[in-house]
């Protein structure tokens, strides 16, 4: 394990390389912790566990699996959800905070991680926020444009992101003088791309 004062992110993958090349990515910034299937990952998981890079497919106890007991122990903890699968629907209803499609390179992974530790800071809503717009992210990168339009449940979603906006719109009424908060909206924000749909299938 590599020690260090930038926050611990545990890194959850049945792959041994794509591990090590994570730790690479990470070590020297981070405090990094490694797990390489389901119930590895529930053992290293403490208070101390900033954010989690979870694979979703993983034999024997899944990613998704682990998402939820992650949840249900109520710890302040970010979750970026990565895969090698097209997004579908069904991810509408799990509780990560980021969604990163493999290959991820330095960039993506460092940046992600920065953006998870960030909302640590902030409120729920902000939180809630950023992992909607991931979501939608993830769906308009891996689904058609007509496959957006004839779903209800992305009607939801984008009906969720409005309401929400509404909110935290609000809010920042609030918070004029903290430039990390209205920062904070504004790079979320502007991290997604606001336009339509694909052409391209997942």
């Amino acid at each position: 394990m590599t020690t260090t004062e930038g926050g611990t992110v545990l890194i959850v993958d049945d792959d041994r390389d794509v591990v090590r090349t994570y730790r690479r990515y990470l070590e020297g910034t981070y405090t990094v912790r490694e797990a390489y299937d389901g119930d590895e990952a529930l053992e290293e998981l403490d208070e101390d566990v900033d954010v989690v890079l979870l694979d979703r497919l993983m034999p024997g106890v899944s990613g998704g699996e682990v998402l939820d007991r992650i949840r249900d122990r109520d710890l302040s903890v970010r979750v970026a959800m990565v895969t090698a699968v097209d997004p579908d629907f069904d991810i509408l209803d799990m509780g990560f905070d980021d969604y990163i499609t493999k290959p991820t390179g330095y960039d993506e992974l460092r940046e992600t991680i920065e953006a998870l530790l960030d909302l640590n800071r902030h409120a729920e809503h902000v939180r809630e926020y950023h992992s909607l717009l991931a979501k939608r992210e993830a769906l308009r990168d891996g689904k058609a444009a007509y496959e957006l339009e004839r779903s209800d449940a992305y009607a939801d979603l984008e009906a969720r992101i409005e309401a929400l906006e509404r909110t935290l719109e609000s809010e920042s009424q609030s918070y004029t003088d903290d430039a990390r908060f209205v920062a904070t909206l504004r790079a979320i924000d502007d991290s997604v791309p606001m336009g339509g749909g694909h052409d391209g299938g997942g």
